[in-house]
């Protein structure tokens, strides 16, 4: 299949430095919120990339559920195929891609576990149905069949009937710390503007300008 001519040109908006805000947190908010005004799907969906013993990338979309000055945070299952690469490189990349404004932001930083008071909190956010699912999916083994599955999931049902279920011990939050981020605002003749913030050991953020 030939896709040389699948293209298009990026005119939306542009993006100087002058546009930036000092700190890099603050600049993913205020893009996080204009996604969320242009009423973007799954505004929170990041690409996460993960590298494992050997030294082979691994990448799948996650949802993020909390960013502060302290980091991003996202959820899964500690046996995952993602949790198991973190044990042996705790360094993570994640990209946002938000289409309908032409634009991208790409992190990347060390990764650590939240608290287990932080993971509760959350994990009693969350919808009875996905709680029973975090619960019976063993994710990333193999399994024979999705009707194994759904049995666990049934099994699960019984087992809290009452409604009350507990934080699985093998499930709970990451978050990545960031060194860098990269704000990507598409333009014409892919003269796209890229501005990376960089953190230094102070803790204070350099910025600069990248071609594209």
């Amino acid at each position: 299949m030939d896709l040389s001519d699948l293209r298009q040109n990026y005119t939306k908006h542009s993006f100087n430095q002058s546009d930036l805000l000092k700190s890099p947190f603050e600049q993913f908010e205020k893009w996080f919120k204009d996604a969320i005004t242009a009423e973007v799907d799954e505004p929170n969906a990041m690409c996460l990339a993960s590298v494992d013993g050997e030294g082979c990338p691994n990448t799948r979309t996650v949802l993020l559920k909390d960013f502060s000055a302290k980091g991003l945070t996202f959820y899964t299952n500690y046996s995952s195929q993602k949790a198991i690469d973190f044990e042996s490189n705790p360094n993570a990349a994640a990209t946002f891609l938000w289409l309908p404004l032409q634009r991208q932001v790409n992190v990347r930083g060390q990764v650590e576990r939240v608290s287990k008071a932080e993971s509760l909190k959350y994990f009693l956010s969350r919808p009875f149905a996905s709680q029973l699912g975090a619960w019976a999916s063993p994710q990333s083994k193999v399994i024979t069949s999705r009707q194994l599955l759904e049995e666990k999931f049934a099994q699960m049902k019984r087992k809290f009937a009452d409604g009350k279920i507990p934080l699985p011990d093998n499930w709970g939050g990451y978050r990545i710390v960031p060194r860098s981020f990269e704000f990507w605002q598409g333009r014409t003749s892919r003269l796209h503007d890229r501005f990376i913030y960089r953190r230094q050991a102070d803790d204070s953020w350099t910025i600069e300008r990248l071609a594209p």
